[in-house]
């Protein structure tokens, strides 16, 4: 089968989650024998042709702007830049069976080529601006981005969402019928863990903390979504206790500088650490070395961070809200709290750090649930299943 996929994130471009999903099934398609085409905007440095495990190709085509003001009105120009490219591709290949599109940024162009080219159209939904802002939408930008969300999904043969809530949001705001929806989660490769974890890491954690304190880490967007704000008022309260213990909030976004502000304000910047945007192997030592990973998370659709914590043994911490809530089997594989609930917070993280047996043995079974039910292979298997029933049921449908 032959897929054009179209990402407005592809490495070295990566934002948040959308990117690391993509960039983790390009490979795991081609190693099932999907021949693939990925199609994605050149926004950082990265070759312009890129072979991924023999089967597929990543084109990277250089935007018209290089850097989006007015997002709508840019990924529409965007998207007509990718169009185009597509065009030349689907004649130099003779065709696809099937046109993959991840999230609105692409829509546009997805939707061209699926009615030009009579090809179905399959969507991955990772997020909705309506769920961003709590069910509502913040103005004139929010309502259109809502519209091309809408459109997308009307337009898609079929809609696949990360988790049960994913599958929820698109159904409601949207009013899909729900056999239009396929579940497929996002995964994690346990594999680029496994020499770290044989590896002596104590040089590499005595530069981030002192060997008698414990390390909280947070990774992920620096935005009001994300939590981390009550984050750094719960790193707060548990200093005031006079634990040794070293907060580590890693990324970038939108809150980095207000975040850094408040920790000057508390006189915390030796013990609440924003470094900013921390590369992959920075990130994945954290992970390894770190006593207690907090997603302190107020909407995540899946939350591919806690997977990366468990494929790294570190015991994880997060609130009970969307895709987050359904990884983590609460005493089991993690603890799992409420959302906006700050005391909450505070004795969860306390409790972990005083409970270090407990905390491995959770760590040790969601390490174990991982390399199972979220093995990239198995999600690419599923995704495959699903390309080859809409390919399969195209046959059978007259497109006038």
């Amino acid at each position: 089968m032959r897929i054009l996929m179209l990402s407005w994130e592809y490495p070295p471009h990566l934002v948040g989650g959308l990117g690391a999903h993509v960039a983790e099934l390009v490979p795991a398609l081609a190693a099932q024998g999907v021949e693939l085409t990925v199609i994605t905007p050149r926004w950082k440095e990265g070759t312009e042709v890129e072979r991924i495990n023999g089967n597929a190709i990543v084109y990277r085509v250089h935007p018209p702007v290089e850097s989006p003001s007015n997002y709508y009105a840019d990924a529409q120009q965007t998207n007509l830049t990718l169009e185009l490219f597509a065009h030349e591709l689907w004649e130099q290949n003779g065709g696809f069976d099937l046109i993959h599109a991840h999230d609105w940024l692409v829509s546009f162009a997805a939707d061209a080529l699926k009615k030009l080219y009579k090809t179905p159209l399959v969507a991955t939904m990772h997020a909705t601006e309506r769920g961003r802002g709590g069910g509502q939408l913040g103005g004139e930008m929010s309502t259109a981005i809502n519209g091309a969300e809408w459109w997308l999904t009307y337009e898609a043969w079929r809609v696949i969402a990360a988790s049960r809530f994913m599958a929820w949001e698109v159904q409601t705001y949207f009013e899909l019928p729900s056999d239009k929806i396929s579940i497929i989660p996002n995964g994690v490769d346990p594999a680029r863990f496994e020499n770290l974890l044989h590896q002596d890491l104590s040089a590499f954690r005595n530069e981030w903390a002192l060997p008698e304190e414990k390390i909280v880490f947070y990774v992920g967007r620096m935005q009001y979504e994300k939590g981390v704000h009550n984050l750094v008022e719960a790193a707060h309260q548990i200093l005031a206790r006079g634990e040794r213990v070293k907060f580590i909030l890693a990324g970038k976004g939108p809150m980095l500088a207000p975040l850094r502000q408040r920790v000057a304000e508390l006189a915390l910047q030796d013990l609440v650490l924003l470094p900013g945007y921390v590369d992959d192997v920075v990130r994945d030592r954290l992970y390894c070395v770190a006593d207690a990973a907090v997603f302190p998370s107020l909407y995540e659709p899946f939350g591919i961070v806690a997977l990366e914590a468990m494929a790294a043994k570190c015991p994880v911490i997060v609130t009970n809200v969307g895709g987050l809530g359904e990884v983590v089997e609460n005493e089991v594989t993690g603890i799992k709290i409420p959302s906006y609930n700050l005391d909450v917070l505070v004795d969860a993280i306390a409790y972990v750090l005083t409970n270090p047996q407990q905390a491995k043995e959770r760590a040790a079974r969601a390490y174990e649930m991982v390399c199972g039910e979220y093995a990239w292979e198995h999600i690419a298997r599923a995704t495959v299943n699903l390309y080859a029933e809409i390919i399969q049921a195209r046959k059978n449908v007259r497109w006038d």
